[in-house]
């Protein structure tokens, strides 16, 4: 039996994981572990336009605590994954980081949206419980000096700056619009893009447009249409694929041309879903294809098995819940001072790359290559010289 992101049930076992699924703040709760189970916990996205995403996340995590389970669990103890839905909204996102501390859980794998990360991790703080998410990139997830935080994936002043320099160096752009769904995501990914655009043009690159958009409206051909009016060479924006396939599917109504060139967070086949023909040739900073990977193939293998194709950051899901595990295992008790410290000094070869964390706990190596969709998928198009 396999949880749908849509399950009504409170409690389900799968193979050797039980999950609790919170669906809302007053969904389910689950009282504290009892002495035979460890408690970990993923959150994200897990209902709404969203979902595909806490979908992913929640299925890496739990083939990992699988694979855990399967060898005699850890500290001698079986694993139980508490599942989160915070919906990608921030005040849910801190009510389920209070649920998960008053259930006991030792770690948390998440959230996915870095607006949903932040706030959560003030609680995990206070807490004293790490937090790896697997995919929020703004820059303020690690940069607020909490030793407990941890992220497996870059950061937006990173594939900000490849973005730039892909649009400067390849596109050979000379006027940009710039547009973000004011999101700490889109918006921070947004500026972060445009500062670097400043930096790699050298004053040769004009921003003709800047602003936002609503996240979830669902018409955003008055904004195109201003757009399009400044006759832009190439479009930038940071936001999630709901909304970004609408924008380009949109932009070709509107007689917008330019590509656009977006981030990690609209790399997903719902962005094609959505967008239809007018996705091919939008240009995505992502990092390279782990299902590639030597490494990789094994655990492919498992979770093609039981769940289908892997989502973008299934992977890194399932590399943030084995740092996690193999910490506690390593600290050799759930105190949480003990599990970030283990943390801290841990240097583990995962499905996406050597995963070892400098003082902020970001990682010490990250590559950001621009994506192409092309035939209704994407593929590796560019890497920045060096990479």
């Amino acid at each position: 039996m396999r949880v749908s992101e849509q399950t009504a049930y409170p409690w389900v076992t799968l193979g050797l994981v039980a999950v609790s699924i919170f669906a809302s703040v007053g969904g389910a709760g689950c009282g504290r572990p009892s002495v035979d189970t460890i408690r970990v916990a993923v959150a994200g996205p897990m209902t709404g336009d969203q979902s595909k995403q806490g979908t992913d996340l929640k299925n890496g995590v739990e083939l990992a605590v699988t694979d855990w389970n399967e060898k005699g669990g850890v500290l001698g103890k079986r694993i139980e994954l508490l599942v989160g839905d915070d919906q990608h909204d921030p005040k849910q996102a801190v009510a389920i980081a209070n649920k998960f501390v008053n259930s006991g859980v030792v770690g948390v794998v998440g959230h996915w949206n870095s607006s949903a990360s932040i706030p959560a991790s003030e609680v995990y703080h206070g807490a004293n419980i790490s937090m790896i998410t697997p995919a929020s990139t703004n820059p303020q997830v690690t940069d607020r000096g909490y030793t407990n935080v941890f992220r497996v994936c870059g950061r937006d002043d990173q594939q900000g700056k490849v973005a730039a320099e892909f649009v400067v160096t390849q596109l050979k752009a000379k006027r940009v619009a710039v547009l973000h769904d004011k999101t700490t995501y889109g918006q921070g990914l947004a500026d972060e893009f445009k500062k670097s655009l400043n930096a790699s043009g050298g004053g040769r690159v004009e921003v003709v447009y800047y602003s936002g958009i609503t996240q979830g409206d669902k018409d955003f051909r008055g904004v195109l249409t201003t757009v399009a009016s400044k006759k832009p060479d190439v479009y930038f924006f940071g936001g999630i694929y709901p909304e970004g396939g609408l924008l380009v599917k949109q932009a070709r109504e509107v007689g917008l041309k330019a590509p656009m060139v977006s981030g990690d967070g609209v790399i997903d086949p719902v962005f094609v879903q959505i967008a239809g023909e007018a996705a091919e040739g939008t240009y995505l900073t992502f990092s390279p294809d782990t299902t590639k990977l030597p490494t990789a193939q094994e655990v492919l293998k498992k979770y093609r098995a039981r769940y289908g194709e892997p989502g973008p950051y299934s992977f890194y899901a399932y590399d943030a819940a084995q740092v996690l595990l193999r910490a506690i295992q390593s600290a050799g008790t759930t105190d949480g001072s003990k599990i970030s410290q283990a943390i801290h000094i841990s240097r583990y070869d995962g499905i996406t790359g050597r995963l070892q964390f400098d003082s902020k706990g970001d990682l010490l190596t990250t590559q950001y290559v621009v994506w192409i969709t092309k035939n209704g998928t994407f593929e590796e198009f560019w890497a920045p010289s060096g990479t």
